[in-house]
């Protein structure tokens, strides 16, 4: 009786796991989006170099408040404009053996219009900022943008899958497994004065090109006779 029960409960499990095992066909579909930035946030920053720490951190201060005021009166939003790092290094010169100081600020701003570009950064400069760390464009719509640019990419699996499965007489099923590799949206190169003494406000120094939002979605369909 009890191996006649053990070799049912045997066969069970057999059946069991032969059920379990579904044949899929598992891909990867890629969704992309071409979207215009509308935005762009600029890094820069004020350096303040002299003998006496105090007097570097002072004028490197007021520095930045001019730059802050600028800001103020361009109606730009205090929520748009954050300051990112601040820094005050003592250094020694070893020919001269003396010490000087060098005070530094970063500041993030925040354009939500590019038609303002180049007079906000010419006021910049004469308000007093004298490195610029970069610029990163991006879009108003960018979360809409990163959906569509999914569900792209889950059309483009299935239509993989399709292929696949096609190729050897069969079909597919409802997917089993989905999952999301990443989205991303490389920066445009941009085409910018690096000399800033040479800026003009009537003059075009910004190309912000276009951003490719791209998305990878891993997908496993049921594969059919």
């Amino acid at each position: 009786m009890k191996s006649i029960l053990i070799l049912a409960i045997t066969a069970m499990t057999t059946m069991a796991h032969a059920q379990q095992i579904q044949p899929t066909v598992n891909v990867t579909g890629e969704g992309k989006v071409i979207a215009v930035p509308d935005e762009v946030t600029i890094r820069m920053g004020v350096q303040t170099e002299g003998k006496d720490a105090k007097t570097v951190k002072t004028e490197n201060d007021a520095s930045v408040d001019k730059v802050l005021d600028y800001l103020l009166k361009m109606n730009i939003p205090q929520n748009q404009v954050q300051t990112e790092y601040v820094n005050l290094n003592k250094n020694y010169d070893y020919n001269t053996k003396t010490y000087s100081y060098k005070a530094s600020q970063t500041i993030s701003v925040k354009l939500k219009d590019l038609s303002k570009y180049d007079k906000v950064m010419s006021g910049l400069v004469s308000s007093g900022i004298n490195t610029i760390n970069g610029i990163e464009f991006s879009s108003s719509k960018m979360e809409a943008y990163e959906a569509e640019a999914r569900k792209k990419a889950v059309a483009d699996a299935k239509e993989k899958a399709k292929e696949y499965a096609g190729v050897l007489g069969q079909n597919i099923g409802k997917a089993l497994m989905i999952a999301e590799q990443g989205t991303s949206a490389p920066q445009p190169q941009p085409m910018y004065k690096m000399a800033m003494a040479e800026m003009d406000s009537t003059q075009r120094t910004l190309a912000p090109g276009e951003l490719t939002i791209t998305s990878k979605i891993q997908v496993s369909f049921e594969l059919l006779e």
